[in-house]
């Protein structure tokens, strides 16, 4: 286990040389309609134009508002590091919020049924093995806010795969129980300064995760609140939720090391 404080002050020099020379590969996007049971679902996937044989895939989980032009963005900037992506979509074809509110009763939805929300996630990890030119044995899941919420209960449903990464995600621990599943990789990548993200909340999940032996880490970024990955966000950390660009290209250069770490030959 790792806890990393970093403090955001205009003299820290980022490490961002390795992520500008692997962020270059050109990519496509379509997308994927799959079924569970009868209800329709209408991912995204995005991946690189051109590759030698099958390329490692990242399940990636949209943020409370479904999959939205943000989830298309973080997509293709995680596909130019030479890997599949294929966003699922947990709330069903059509199905989008366009404001908070609607957003909320969503999102709710799942976060107080974890069983359900557990299996739209493992039914999009199996859509996203079943894509020609993804090596199904070299995947990880990445999610944004409900997203981050979405990936930690993927492994505490003993997901095969290499990590999980959760960018400002919930820390909850509803049942510290299934910990014991995790086999993945945990990685928290968190606001500072969060502040729909409880104190008591992150003791239960840094608990949970010392119980029983999870490969985890979770990172700090100083002066970062809610949704610092998100441009649309605005900049104003007063509201609780805001893109910091400090954070955003530190937290995404983690995660570009961890791709660098699992997948080198990608």
């Amino acid at each position: 286990m790792t806890i990393i404080a970093a403090t955001l002050t205009a003299g820290y020099l980022m490490a961002t040389t390795s992520l500008a020379a692997a962020g270059t590969v050109a990519v496509k996007s379509k997308t994927v309609e799959y079924k569970m049971g009868n209800q329709t679902f209408e991912g995204l996937l995005v991946y690189p134009q051109t590759s030698k044989g099958k390329v490692p895939g990242v399940l990636m989980v949209h943020n409370w508002l479904g999959i939205s032009d943000e989830t298309k963005k973080q997509a293709e900037r995680v596909a130019k590091l030479g890997v599949a992506v294929f966003a699922v979509d947990i709330y069903g074809k059509g199905v989008r919020a366009k404001e908070a509110k609607a957003a909320m009763a969503l999102a709710g939805k799942y976060k107080s049924d974890r069983k359900l929300f557990r299996e739209r996630l493992q039914r999009g990890l199996e859509v996203l093995r079943e894509q020609k030119g993804v090596d199904g044995s070299e995947v990880v899941a990445v999610g944004y806010c409900f997203g981050g919420t979405g990936v930690i209960e993927l492994a505490r449903a003993g997901a095969d795969v290499k990590a999980v990464v959760s960018f400002h995600g919930g820390l909850d621990s509803p049942n510290p129980a299934d910990g014991k599943n995790i086999r993945a990789r945990v990685i928290a990548l968190q606001g500072a300064d969060d502040p729909y993200v409880k104190a008591s909340d992150i003791v239960a999940f840094q608990n949970e995760m010392r119980s029983h032996g999870v490969d985890w880490q979770m990172t700090v970024y100083g002066g970062a609140v809610h949704s610092f990955t998100d441009v649309s966000a605005g900049t104003d950390a007063k509201t609780g939720a805001a893109y910091n660009e400090k954070a955003d290209a530190r937290s995404f250069q983690a995660f570009t090391d961890l791709l660098n770490d699992l997948f080198p030959k990608r």
